[in-house]
């Protein structure tokens, strides 16, 4: 394994914090999983325009590749290797009102954590036998939920064209991975192991097998914050008593990308803002004041469509979950104030 050679203008945290040094002191380091700096950077090295460009394996990862993925948490989070995550999914702790009230510009509310199964590697260094058998574990773990969050698993493999393809256009469901998770190793064997969970309402569900190995989310129209991390919260301590996730007294909740460590949530909102989306610069003061992410409708990499913004929360590490759910509600009134005022 040579040391990549990256281009001049490369902006990645990768490019900027993987010296030769760093390179020489952990290329023939492999986890007791067998995840080498190979697999690591693969996706960064294959894709400079990564903003972030690595993804771990497994827990001892970020362990073992401490010197390249510290320095990588440090910048994106502000999180140092002497602080420690604090948890905190209480929605009695929550203390806030509906932003928009009267639904004149958050069309939906979406709240979701990833989780990872304690004991298995991480998705870019699953194989295909422990990707079928966390399925299996996580499918158990689901039908056995009650009330409003009873429902059913749905596997992606079997699944006829028609549906999937209905439940992606809706926001639902996950499609194949992009080129950033190809790199990392995440479609592998697709779409085998993989499914969806939903309840009746469609207002809970868990992606198995996507870039985590759970993403579970609630969902509903509207603006009710506090309802949809309520069910969040009810959701993820049903699965606790069935399932053991991934955690580290340090970092929090382990997931793939750096990015998500910690609370590992994503709590965001579509909100139409055309004013204010044709002023991007006073938009993105407002979303930084708050430490908020402006993406397209349509995920990272999208763009706006009619006015229409994904806005959610960059903060997940050294954050509490409440905290999180709060700042994002915060900034959404924020920007909403703005967008009456243009």
């Amino acid at each position: 394994m040579n040391y990549p050679n990256f281009p001049s203008d490369c902006k990645s945290l990768l490019c900027k914090y993987l010296t030769p040094e760093v390179f020489d002191e952990l290329k023939e380091k492999k986890t007791r999983y067998g995840y080498t700096l190979d697999q690591l950077i693969r996706s960064g090295v294959e894709n400079v325009d990564s903003g972030i460009g690595v993804y771990a394996g497994d827990e001892e990862s970020y362990e073992l590749f401490a010197p390249l993925l510290d320095p990588i948490i440090r910048e994106y989070h502000g999180f140092g290797p002497d602080d420690r995550h604090v948890s905190d999914m209480d929605p009695a702790h929550l203390q806030i009102g509906n932003p928009d009230p009267e639904g004149a510009y958050v069309l939906s509310t979406r709240i979701r954590v990833g989780r990872n199964l304690h004991c298995f590697p991480l998705g870019p260094n699953l194989s295909r036998r422990e990707r079928l058998v966390v399925e299996c574990r996580v499918s158990d773990a689901l039908r056995a939920l009650e009330g409003e969050l009873a429902g059913s698993y749905h596997p992606l493999e079997g699944m006829d064209k028609e549906t999937r393809e209905r439940m992606i256009k809706d926001h639902f469901l996950f499609k194949e991975g992009d080129r950033f998770l190809e790199a990392a190793g995440l479609n592998r064997d697709w779409p085998e192991g993989r499914g969806i969970y939903h309840n009746k309402d469609k207002t809970f569900l868990v992606w198995v097998n996507e870039e985590d190995e759970l993403r579970i989310i609630s969902m509903e129209r509207g603006a009710d914050i506090a309802s949809v991390f309520g069910r969040l919260a009810k959701a993820v301590k049903s699965l606790e008593k069935r399932l053991v996730f991934a955690f580290s007294e340090r970092l929090g909740y382990i997931t793939s990308c750096p990015t998500n460590l910690g609370t590992a949530m994503r709590a965001s909102v579509h909100i139409r803002l055309p004013k204010l989306g044709a002023k991007m610069e006073k938009f993105k003061a407002i979303t930084d004041r708050y430490e908020l992410q402006i993406r397209g409708i349509h995920g990272e990499h999208s763009e706006s469509e009619g006015g229409v913004y994904d806005i959610s929360n960059k903060r997940r590490l050294g954050i509490t979950e409440v905290q999180a759910v709060r700042q994002m509600a915060e900034g959404v009134e924020a920007l909403i104030e703005e967008e009456k005022r243009s």
